[in-house]
């Protein structure tokens, strides 16, 4: 049984890798990811994650896909990736000492185009950031391309005060979930 992820993160891949999982192949689909006004989160990370299994299924016949999407959630807004290393001072800044969500939606289509989705919430806080934790995490290059500019695999770990839920799922891709989404469209593996 062919297994794609529609994702080209190192950190799904690597999750993956870590429970056995090692895609046959790797694509990763250009949709467009703007929020819809008033979207929430919930649904907008399950759509991104549908929209990017959808288009790889349409690619590739005869092959189990897994997809997903994380954002960061905080005061009701949809926080994405930052484009630079301003809006990363201000996200992180935002972040700091605060509870935030982390939402992943995570999608399985199997060969026969049945789809599976779950979107998974984590409640996370950091510690009040200081202007130099913030300068030195920002130079460190671990903001780039992160959903709210915090990765909580790497150095930025030691800023985490609390966490209630799936780290796998701040990484990028719950595992848990994942696994019973392939499960149960059939797949052995």
């Amino acid at each position: 049984m062919k297994l794609i992820l529609a994702s080209s993160s190192p950190r799904r891949r690597e999750l993956l890798a870590s429970v056995g999982l090692v895609p046959d192949q790797i694509l990763s689909p250009e949709v467009d990811e703007v929020p819809f006004q008033g979207e929430e989160v919930r649904h907008y990370v399950k759509r991104i994650a549908l929209l990017k299994g959808r288009a790889v299924h349409a690619q590739v016949a005869g092959a189990y896909v897994i997809a997903a999407d994380t954002a960061v959630e905080v005061g009701g807004k949809i926080i994405l990736k930052p484009e630079n290393h301003e809006e990363a001072h201000q996200l992180l800044a935002r972040l700091s000492g605060r509870r935030h969500r982390v939402y992943t939606g995570v999608c399985v289509l199997s060969p026969q185009g049945k789809e599976a989705c779950r979107v998974v919430v984590t409640r996370l806080s950091l510690k009040r950031l200081t202007s130099d934790e913030i300068e030195n995490y920002i130079a460190s290059g671990e903001w780039e391309g992160k959903s709210g500019a915090f990765s909580i695999q790497g150095p930025g770990a030691k800023f985490v005060k609390f966490i209630s839920g799936s780290y796998t799922s701040v990484v990028g891709l719950p595992l848990y979930e994942t696994y019973t989404l392939l499960k149960g469209l059939g797949f052995h593996g």
